[in-house]
């Protein structure tokens, strides 16, 4: 059985003592929700790091706060987009026999049928809203495209059989399609349309010098 995350209660600050915070390897966080009143705590960015590989982005799990441990999911974080290192995280405090709505990504499998005889692959969608209570939250849908031909499509509605939740996207989205290959002729248009979008504008209503 996991264990909780461990946090710690912590005063508002300013960015100075968060800066020192994350340098010691903290990560500023805040959770809320359930039965919780918003409260700032810091957490080890080694623990967080390793309970999203062990529950996954959408799962659930325990974090301590001063003892008292919460039901919650990750709802929001953000990392710095050089080092990649965790700068502050969101946790919601959640009911688990509630049911809850959430973005989960869209994971393409396989080669399709139409990618190899030339087809172009073009994903419209890259995540869905989903509801499901949250032991049953996917972390990812998985979506196979290798018996896709050129011309064909897999949309909301293809997702939705067996699956433990709801799919809160209409019907007729795309999730992805095989267009065919350009012909020679559309790429010369289109680069005709880009050299001619980036040439010089023509001036308007300029005075020749003779009339000033």
């Amino acid at each position: 059985m996991s264990t909780a995350l461990q946090s710690k209660k912590r005063e508002t600050a300013p960015q100075s003592a968060l800066r020192q915070l994350r340098h010691e390897g903290k990560v500023p966080s805040v959770v809320y929700g359930f039965k919780t009143e918003s409260t700032s705590i810091t957490v080890e960015e080694r623990d967080l790091i390793k309970t999203i590989q062990e529950h996954g982005r959408n799962g659930a799990f325990k974090l301590d706060v001063d003892g008292k441990k919460v039901d919650v999911i990750l709802s929001d974080f953000q990392a710095d987009v050089l080092t990649g290192k965790v700068e502050h995280a969101d946790f919601l405090a959640i009911n688990m026999s509630e049911e809850l709505e959430v973005d989960v990504t869209i994971h393409l499998s396989g080669e399709s049928v139409g990618e190899k005889a030339g087809g172009v692959v073009q994903q419209p969608l890259w995540e869905v809203k989903v509801k499901a209570k949250p032991s049953e939250i996917p972390e990812h849908i998985d979506v196979d495209v290798s018996k896709l031909d050129i011309g064909e499509a897999i949309q909301i509605s293809d997702l939705r059989a067996g699956s433990k939740y709801e799919i809160l996207n209409e019907d007729e989205e795309t999730v992805v399609l095989i267009s065919a290959p350009r012909t020679a002729e559309e790429l010369e248009a289109l680069d005709e349309g880009t050299t001619s979008e980036t040439a010089d504008p023509e001036v308007v209503n300029e005075k020749d010098e003779d009339q000033e």
